[in-house]
């Protein structure tokens, strides 16, 4: 495990580099207050007004009008090529919950290695917001407070059964695989939705409206 770099007793927001509204990152940092720049991220926070608490990266994106523009001891180098700089930077912030924004939408290869590193670094949770839904690691056990008929997507990055309660359609006994069964489109049959999965691998996948509700799971 990674030395951290970033210690917060609160949930920390941490900035990409791809495109993002003001409004979407100051929806995180309701949440989040700590903001985080992985790497060329620390543009984007800076363009929408935000001078971040730290950036973590090897730094191959970060120009050096922006570089000028940060503080040198916020400035935290992580040489080595082997990850994205989104891991980077996951991987040393020990907070109670991480909001990403900035890691969708852009390049599909990015985005996938963002998923990725929500199941390599599980011991950080982390929710990764996009224009219209939000996504996570699934916990060894999670109770979610939603409202019925919010679409709640299940979606494997490894081989497991799943356990539910308070789905449209029940998921035990299912085989979950992410080179055969999946669980996109279901449904909260009720306002309490309950997820127990078998190992470690599994995205949760909710709409945008149900942040809110995720947080206090993941806190909770």
């Amino acid at each position: 495990m990674a030395t951290p770099i970033v210690r917060s007793a609160n949930p920390v927001t941490l900035v990409g580099g791809s495109d993002l509204l003001g409004a979407d990152l100051n929806e995180a940092l309701m949440v989040g207050s700590m903001l985080v720049a992985a790497d060329g991220g620390a543009a984007t926070a800076l363009s929408l007004g935000h001078l971040p608490d730290a950036v973590i990266g090897d730094f191959d994106s970060l120009e050096d009008d922006v570089r000028k523009r940060i503080p040198r001891d916020r400035l935290h180098h992580v040489p080595e090529q082997e990850t994205t700089d989104f891991d980077k930077a996951l991987r040393h912030i020990a907070a109670p919950l991480v909001l990403a924004v900035g890691f969708t939408g852009r390049r599909v290869d990015h985005e996938l290695a963002t998923y990725n590193s929500l199941i390599r670094n599980s011991d950080r949770r982390t929710i990764v917001i996009g224009e219209h839904d939000i996504c996570f690691h699934l916990p060894a056990e999670l109770k979610l407070e939603l409202i019925a008929g919010t679409r709640v997507s299940l979606f494997p990055l490894a081989r497991m059964r799943c356990f539910s309660a308070g789905l449209t359609w029940p998921t035990a006994g299912l085989v979950f695989d992410p080179t055969g069964r999946v669980g996109t489109s279901n449904i909260a049959a009720s306002d309490i939705v309950v997820l127990r999965p078998e190992a470690r691998g599994m995205l949760v996948i909710l709409p945008r409206s149900a942040l809110g509700p995720a947080v206090r799971s993941l806190l909770g």
